[in-house]
């Protein structure tokens, strides 16, 4: 929701009118209440996608964490993979907020919620971009100089890094926050629209389109490093992330375009193009929500043999999915479903030869 200098003027102008009240009746009340709570359907497929997202945003990213944080083994990817589930989970909770608000019609969670609840929307989405860029820098770097990646590419440094990226994105998240408050039982965005046009293209600047010149300049740089390589087929394994960042990006394009052409819509009073953007808008919000419990979808079903992986444990799954990512360019290295049944197979080939090499020697001593 956007106010405008113009309305609030006008709505004080008409407040200073004489206007003769009558009593309401009963029945005009029980319409009034009516009106307010009754769900149309947009508002009811909102909020289904709500639920439905809460409820895979919270069991999905809830075990990535569990899985990447406590079962796996610690990798640079495992790090960065884990960030991501920290922020889309964090995202997840605030979800319940707007399934309220979304029955009710009004924000009844106070000014300070109202301000949380936005400083988490916006804080989602630059630390999962912020992230998705330093993925897409590690796995340019690791195709690029191998040397430097396979000594300098540590633990220790993808935490610092991470790090950085969410006291960054923290930092983008507070001017937002300034700016929120409510008015009238809605948590909307309260200042003058001339501030609220720069919070927009600023967001939409650093939190959109730098990041993604970066990273489509990474991957232009990855494919001309495995054309190079005659190495093609390579590129394969880095599908997962490639989903991920696309899927990112197809979600949140579409708010970006929105809120900045309802903006321009306000300042310029074009009352068709605000209609339109007012009636796309829970749409809009919907898919940025509907991001935040992609990417466990996509860790699972990106991966190779995925009807093989249904029958494995969620750990060999997950590692999988984060080792794909890593496959170097010089040599090709197997699966882990793979490297699995090869040991199983030298384990069974070591087994047979000491059964013959034991065979063999009580011949010798019954000779």
């Amino acid at each position: 929701m956007v106010k405008t200098q113009k309305t609030r003027s006008s709505r004080h102008a008409h407040d200073m009118k004489p206007v003769c009240h009558r009593p309401e009746t009963q029945e005009e009340k029980l319409a009034v209440n009516s009106t307010q709570t009754d769900l149309s359907g947009i508002e009811i497929f909102n909020i289904s996608i709500y639920f439905v997202v809460f409820a895979l945003g919270i069991v999905g990213n809830g075990l990535v964490i569990y899985v990447t944080g406590y079962k796996m083994k610690t990798t640079v990817n495992s790090i960065w993979f884990l960030n991501l589930a920290i922020a889309d989970f964090i995202f997840i909770l605030i979800i319940i907020l707007y399934i309220v608000n979304g029955f009710t019609k009004v924000w009844v969670f106070g000014d300070l919620m109202c301000k949380l609840v936005s400083f988490v929307t916006v804080l989602n989405m630059f630390a999962s971009i912020f992230l998705l860029t330093a993925i897409s820098l590690d796995r340019c770097l690791s195709t690029w100089v191998i040397v430097w990646a396979q000594n300098k590419r540590t633990l220790v440094k993808a935490r610092i890094i991470c790090s950085l990226m969410w006291v960054l994105s923290i930092g983008c998240s507070i001017p937002f926050v300034l700016c929120r408050s409510v008015e009238k039982d809605h948590c909307a965005y309260d200042c003058p629209l001339n501030i609220l046009r720069s919070l927009f293209i600023y967001r939409f600047i650093v939190g959109f389109l730098v990041p993604f010149l970066i990273i489509a300049s990474s991957y232009i740089a990855i494919g001309v490093r495995a054309k190079r390589l005659k190495r093609g087929k390579k590129l394969k394994p880095f599908r997962v992330i490639i989903a991920v960042i696309l899927a990112f990006f197809i979600c949140w394009f579409p708010l970006h375009v929105q809120q900045l052409s309802h903006i321009v819509a306000h300042i310029n009073d074009w009352s068709d193009i605000i209609y339109i953007t007012d009636e796309i808008g829970p749409f809009v919000n919907c898919l940025v929500h509907l991001n935040s419990c992609l990417n466990p979808i996509l860790y699972v079903f990106m991966c190779e043999e995925f009807k093989m992986k249904l029958k494995q444990s969620l750990l060999l799954v997950l590692e999988t999915a984060f080792a794909e990512e890593h496959l170097p360019f010089r040599t090709s290295r197997p699966s882990s479903c793979s490297r699995l049944s090869e040991s199983q197979g030298l384990k069974q080939m070591n087994e047979t030869t000491i059964s013959s090499s034991g065979s063999s020697q009580d011949n010798n001593t019954t000779v």
